[in-house]
């Protein structure tokens, strides 16, 4: 019998399979497809202090291998996902909650994460880096080490629940940012968010997205992911969740092999609304080919 639990530092999950912020909203029409509590944990959508409709249409586009958005964090806002969006969770899912949090300034992510400290069901704050600092010319937070730990400093002075920081792989050195996280405090690092890109209608002559670039998720990016979980686990000791086009349990073991201790499934979740409960439903078979006994560990185990 496949052990299939991990941790994620303190946090305990019944195994590694977390669908990622943005593909689940806040459960609801997926608990229609099958029971939540077969997840290790999942990521609700991002939420910032106050209510957005997003970016104008249309703001997705396919691509051969994948999907661009430009959905624009659309939100009701902290409070009304505390009020409403919680306590509806807490009916549908009992595990381990990993609320994803967004800000436009330091200040808004620390005023997101403080009023998240006493909400009981969220066990880790997921703090989205790569939203556009409006007191900097709108340079993303991710972007920048000094940044990224000025936001982690600010989230760790308000919490004391464990705060892993989602990394923008529209870097130059990725492994940078993740060690600028850890040096302020970063209780993990979840990666990759989505690598920008555009396409063009050929008949109109225009970019496909109204936002012109949109964020490029699904299989193409799956290589990309696995190598910058390496050099991130190669570089800080933190546990790590992986994730950018993990479509199956093969994809999700050679994700932990590289260094995730869990890993979350974002597009696929859109393509297969049953993703993730093939994928946990598959991976005692893969491990059992990989002999391995207990997933945990697969993790880092190729380094």
């Amino acid at each position: 019998m496949v052990n299939l639990s991990v941790r994620l530092g303190d946090v305990a999950l019944k195994n590694p399979v977390i669908p990622a912020s943005g593909t689940f909203g806040y459960g609801r029409e997926y608990a229609e497809a099958y029971d939540l509590d077969i997840l290790g944990s999942f990521s609700w959508k991002g939420t910032t202090a106050e209510p957005r409709l997003g970016n104008p249409q249309p703001r997705i586009a396919e691509t051969a291998a994948g999907m661009l958005n430009a959905v624009g964090l659309q939100n009701p806002g902290i409070d009304v996902v505390i009020a409403e969006e919680v306590p509806s969770i807490a009916k549908l899912f009992h595990g381990p909650m990993i609320a994803n949090v967004g800000g436009f300034s330091v200040a808004e992510y620390a005023e997101n994460c403080a009023k998240l400290n006493d909400v009981e069901q969220v066990a880790i704050l997921e703090v989205n880096i790569s939203c556009p600092n409006v007191h900097a010319g709108g340079k993303n937070f991710g972007s920048d080490p000094k940044a990224a730990a000025e936001v982690t400093k600010a989230v760790k002075a308000v919490t004391n629940k464990p705060v892993f920081m989602k990394l923008s792989p529209n870097v130059t050195d990725i492994a940078e940012i993740a060690k600028a996280c850890a040096d302020a405090g970063a209780d993990g690092i979840c990666l990759i968010n989505t690598l920008l890109g555009m396409r063009i209608d050929l008949k109109t002559k225009r970019p496909l997205i109204a936002n012109r670039t949109g964020g490029l998720s699904g299989p193409a990016v799956f290589p990309v992911a696995v190598r910058m979980v390496w050099d991130v686990y190669e570089a800080v000791k933190l546990p790590i969740i992986g994730c950018g086009g993990v479509s199956s349990a093969e994809d999700v073991c050679e994700m932990m092999l590289a260094g995730a201790s869990a890993v979350e499934i974002g597009a696929a979740n859109l393509r297969d609304p049953y993703a993730c409960k093939k994928i946990i439903e598959a991976l005692p078979g893969v491990c059992e080919k990989l002999d391995v006994e207990r997933i945990a560990d697969l993790t880092g185990a190729a380094h």
